[in-house]
């Protein structure tokens, strides 16, 4: 006897591609959820509603300024974390004393 062959499984859905754009409505509402006293959107500028990137001469839609924005935020924030540590690492004593390569050869710390 003739065995069938197997049924091909069903193919699956794809799933939906997460865009990551962010309206200046959803910034709101995701504020909104914030608990604590306090919180809530907070944009005294009117940033979340420009149309373009900053440096830019061609205008961008409003969720491409927004990642903009929020890129620039997050970067920032990295940068302030590095001075911060450096800042820290100076006052430790390994830094502290006499230096001895140049330019800061003979500086005491």
């Amino acid at each position: 006897a003739e065995e069938a062959a197997p049924a091909p499984a069903p193919a699956k859905a794809a799933a939906p591609t997460p865009t990551g754009a962010f309206t200046r409505q959803d910034l709101y509402n995701y504020a909104d959820t914030m608990p604590g006293p306090g919180t809530g959107a907070w944009d005294p500028f009117g940033l979340a509603d420009q149309s373009w990137a900053f440096g830019e001469s061609t205008p961008f839609s409003n969720e491409a300024t927004i990642g903009f924005l929020r890129h620039a935020e997050i970067k920032h924030g990295r940068v302030a974390m590095a001075a911060f540590l450096g800042f820290i690492v100076q006052s430790l004593p390994v830094v502290s004393g006499e230096h001895w390569f140049a330019p800061y050869r003979g500086y005491v710390a």
